[in-house]
């Protein structure tokens, strides 16, 4: 059975390791939203405007601005920071803050299911191609059973 890494560098404990990882997160969900301050720091990362980093690295989805993607051999599409060869952001510094806060818990459910693939399907190189996207959804109601 393959071990899980414990990661402490001085904050909380986890128990995942992102570079051991395909980088689901950058793929997983259709849109990354895009705050006033997300475009602040990407426009200093890059030496450029907001309104030219605006331009460049998002795009309107409804009324929501969101980070553009592109393709990945691995994941079919992810975000368009994702460096195909590291796996790892290359915004790193600049990430938007929907990327820091993720996934703000000891676990993360997308580094969980590839270890248990990886597992079950007894081949490390199994690359379970998850996808989530939003959709209203009704639980169906219990019926009551009256009271007698």
């Amino acid at each position: 059975m393959s071990e899980i890494k414990v990661l402490h560098s001085g904050g909380p404990r986890v128990l995942y390791d992102c570079e051991k990882c395909p980088a689901f997160c950058c793929s997983v969900y259709e849109r990354v939203a895009v705050t006033p301050s997300d475009l602040t720091r990407l426009a200093q990362h890059f030496g450029t405007s907001e309104v030219e980093a605006q331009k460049s690295y998002t795009k309107m989805w409804n009324d929501e601005r969101i980070l553009k993607r592109k393709n990945d051999p691995v994941l079919e599409t992810t975000c368009q920071f994702l460096d195909k060869k590291t796996r790892g952001c290359s915004v790193y510094e600049a990430r938007p803050d929907a990327c820091r806060e993720f996934p703000n818990q000891k676990r993360c459910p997308y580094y969980d299911l590839y270890q248990f693939e990886a597992r079950h399907q007894d081949d490390p190189s199994v690359v379970p191609i998850v996808r989530i996207e939003f959709r209203e959804w009704k639980p169906a109601e219990k019926n009551k059973k009256e009271e007698i």
